[in-house]
């Protein structure tokens, strides 16, 4: 009895402290939301006001959005690409991951050691060629071509790898004996089983490409099909003294990664919790 005492009692120490952790790391994010509805000189005051005196959301708010940079173009933008991109790498990711753990072939082992091999490459390496070639196909400064830059990934290809080896390979000869090809078996067997793993990647690719700013920057000329990182920059660069305006347009940017992970945060702990029994 005494023991279990002791172990709750460690327990309740290790929550208050991870709370309390917790709290000092949402901290900056709070400061930033509130700034985000203060007027301009009131950022600054010392003492800090935690809460607004005045409020002037709907100001500030309003010129993120549609004043000289409007942000619902550069949200749409950033929507688009971040979605297509997402869709077709979980989907080019997902085939290539069962087609390398599943489908047995001379090369296999061979080739995706090859394409395990090209994530030791850096991008700024290859960046030049890229530039190059789009010039000359004509996917310069377009979103066409943002899109497929972030639709191959050798990383997703490796994560999914890892979950599709943990299917059963009696699953995939029973749906065989059935008269099952390999497309049927990925999406009807393959593909649920690692539905959680999948979800976890999507998360991440739209993250990543959500915060993407380098591949815009080089790939994009356009005003009208910058995405929202270069319309932070842009928009930052003509307003870098009022710091109420950055912080809205902050929360602006950060608001549909957090939406994002709000909803997918069950797969991403459940696609975590499949990975530790399996490993």
């Amino acid at each position: 009895m005494k023991a279990r005492f002791v172990l709750e009692w460690r327990k309740s120490i290790i929550t208050i402290i991870m709370f309390a952790g917790s709290l000092l790391f949402l901290l900056p994010f709070f400061w930033m939301f509130v700034t985000s509805l203060k007027v301009e000189n009131e950022v600054f005051v010392y003492p800090i006001h935690w809460l607004p005196k005045q409020w002037h959301a709907v100001a500030n708010y309003k010129e993120v959005w549609f004043g000289k940079y409007p942000f619902y173009r550069y949200y749409w933008n950033s929507i688009k690409v971040s979605v297509l991109t997402t869709l077709i790498s979980c989907t080019v990711s997902s085939l290539a991951a069962y087609g390398f753990s599943k489908i047995q072939f001379t090369a296999g082992k061979y080739l995706f050691m090859i394409v395990l091999a090209t994530y030791m490459i850096p991008n700024y390496a290859v960046i030049i060629p890229e530039f190059i070639l789009y010039r000359y196909i004509g996917l310069f400064d377009s979103h066409l071509g943002l899109i497929l830059l972030g639709s191959f990934s050798v990383l997703g290809t490796f994560m999914l790898r890892q979950f599709f080896m943990g299917v059963h390979q009696e699953f995939i000869e029973s749906a065989k004996i059935d008269g099952a090809g390999h497309f049927r078996i990925f999406y009807a067997i393959g593909l649920p089983m690692v539905k959680p793993a999948v979800a976890t990647y999507a998360i991440l690719r739209f993250g990543w490409t959500w915060n993407d700013y380098f591949n815009p920057l080089i790939f994009l000329r356009s005003d009208k099909l910058f995405t929202i990182q270069l319309g932070m920059q842009k928009f930052t660069s003509v307003s870098g003294a009022f710091y109420s305006l950055i912080m809205a347009a902050a929360v602006s940017a950060i608001l549909p990664l957090l939406i994002i992970f709000v909803i997918g945060q069950k797969n991403v702990l459940k696609g975590i919790a499949v990975g530790g029994i399996k490993g």
